[in-house]
Order: C-alpha cells, then sequence, then structure tokens
C-alpha cells in the first residue's frame, strides 16, 4: 500500500473487511471507512470515485480481490464481487454516467486525506450561532 494516498489506504482496508459481501454500497462502505478511521462527523459523506478506482485496481493486483463499479440511477456506487476487476468505462453509457458522477462530487461531501488529519488534531470546534455577540435594538439610540 505505497503508492496510495492515506484515504485510499483507509478504503481498501475497508473494501479488504467488506470482502464477504457480495454487494457493497457507497454508504455501506463509507461508513466502515469512518469507523475504522475513527472520523468524527460527515456521517453523510461518501467516496471519490477516483480513490475508489485506484483501490480497487490495487486490490485486484495485489489482493486477489476482484470487484467491479457500477452507478445506480441516484448517482450512488454500487461494489459488487465478480470474477474481474472493472472499473467505470469513460466512453458509451457508462461513461455518461462516470461524468454526471464526477460533476455531482463537486457537490457533494466526500472523505478525504483532509478528514483523516483533522480527526488526530481534533480538528476546529464547532461555533455555536448563539456565541455571536448580540445587539439588542432596544440599547440603540437615535441621535
Amino acid at each position: 500500500m505505497n503508492d496510495l494516498t492515506p484515504i485510499q489506504k483507509e478504503i481498501a482496508a475497508a473494501l479488504e473487511q467488506l470482502k464477504e459481501k457480495s454487494l457493497i454500497t457507497e454508504a455501506i462502505l463509507a461508513k466502515k471507512v469512518r469507523e475504522n478511521a475513527k472520523i468524527q462527523g460527515k456521517n453523510k459523506a461518501g467516496i471519490c470515485l477516483k480513490d475508489l478506482e485506484v483501490c480497487i485496481e490495487y486490490l485486484a493486483e495485489n489482493s486477489q480481490l476482484q470487484f467491479a463499479l457500477h452507478l445506480n440511477s441516484a448517482n450512488d456506487i454500487l461494489i459488487k464481487k465478480e470474477d474481474e476487476w472493472k472499473l467505470l468505462e469513460s466512453n458509451g453509457q457508462s461513461g455518461l454516467q462516470k461524468k454526471r458522477r464526477q460533476s455531482s462530487e463537486k457537490s457533494i461531501s466526500v472523505l478525504t486525506n483532509g478528514d483523516l488529519r483533522r480527526k488526530s488534531t481534533g480538528g476546529k470546534a464547532a461555533k455555536k450561532r448563539t456565541d455571536r455577540k448580540k445587539m439588542d435594538y432596544r440599547d440603540f439610540e437615535e441621535e
């Protein structure tokens, strides 16, 4: 796992733990990654398609785990255990789905290397809106 980024290592480890399942959804995989990495928050975060493709290829070459990537109509990534590993193709119908998924990742929350760094340092404390200084309009004097 030398050529993988920290988040890709976590994804690959989670896939190895879930290898008994024939179908792994993006939500299940993301939950397992958060659990293993002890990431607090980001409960709705998904997995970046590019990171997942690197992990699928890495596992096929090094661990003999064969997974195929699919996208459903809701743009969710499905990982199926198959006889031969397969990524989403860049052409045809699958290519359109891949482009659609990559463009939607710009607006959704995905797990990143930064999430792994923040969990070890604790990150920033959440600031509540009520912590801001309040101004009472009755104390305001007009001149």
